[in-house]
């Protein structure tokens, strides 16, 4: 059965972030993610997470403010510096709260942006940032995200997902697979996708297609892929990382049929 995890920047956010610890265990998840924890304390995320026996599934270097186009600094010239001190915080909180997988992302090529030149620079960058985390026993993921959300986003298929990581060449770098954004950019492909490059998804995350809401709103047919990622033996976590259409509490009746004990 698939292990699901909440992620609660999403999820639940009817509630104080703090607060949603406790929201996810009483819906049933095991396991909880979260994008950008870094102005809160991680002893009060570890004190929740202990309080209701959460797993810390996976959070986010860093990236910017979303709604002035910034999704990520590793692939941007110029800021260089500011993603290896985004790295180094993201080390120190993993640490401290005990997360073992951290996100990347890659950022957007401006208007005009020189996509090799790109490129070139996030090799480098998560390179570097790949062996730092190795240091610690640390799981970096490269994610690649949909262009109708994110215009110009540097990584958007798999294709190139996988090629910049053989670029890349390190151990500990795993794609992440967002069903959503994969049924965007590679519709009607997602579980051949998930067959062939089983080995290279260190996690998996879901929402519906459109319109990035909870199964059963959209397009993909996810008891099929739920029965899929077991049948594949996919051993990580599900993370249901979607915008519910209202209160999160009624929009969990996808779970029903797999509540973990």
């Amino acid at each position: 059965m698939p292990r699901f995890a909440a992620n609660i920047t999403f999820l639940f956010t009817e509630l104080p972030f703090l607060d949603r610890f406790a929201a996810a265990a009483d819906a049933g998840f095991r396991g909880v993610e979260f994008h950008y924890p870094y102005d809160v304390d991680p002893a009060a995320i570890v004190s929740r997470l202990e309080r209701h026996r959460l797993t810390p599934v996976l959070m986010n270097v860093r990236a910017g403010d979303h709604s002035r186009g910034e999704w990520g600094f590793a692939s941007a010239p110029d800021r260089v510096e500011t993603f290896r001190l985004c790295v180094t915080e993201a080390i120190h909180y993993a640490l401290a709260i005990g997360v073992k997988q951290v996100n990347c992302l890659a950022g957007a090529v401006q208007g005009g942006g020189d996509i090799r030149a790109s490129e070139q620079v996030f090799v480098r960058n998560m390179r570097e940032a790949a062996a730092q985390f190795a240091d610690f026993g640390l799981t970096l993921n490269l994610e690649p995200i949909n262009t109708r959300d994110v215009p110009g986003y540097l990584v958007s298929n798999t294709r190139d997902a996988i090629r910049l990581m053989n670029d890349i060449q390190a151990d500990n770098l795993k794609l992440q697979y967002d069903w959503y954004h994969m049924q965007i950019m590679e519709p009607d492909s997602l579980a051949d996708t998930m067959r062939l490059l089983l080995l290279a998804i260190g996690h998996m995350q879901f929402a519906d297609a459109p319109g990035r809401h909870e199964p059963g709103s959209g397009q993909i047919d996810f008891p099929a892929l739920f029965a899929h990622v077991d049948a594949i033996g996919y051993q990580g976590w599900l993370s249901a990382e979607y915008r519910p259409s209202g209160a999160t509490a009624d929009s969990l009746g996808w779970m029903a049929n797999y509540l973990q004990e």
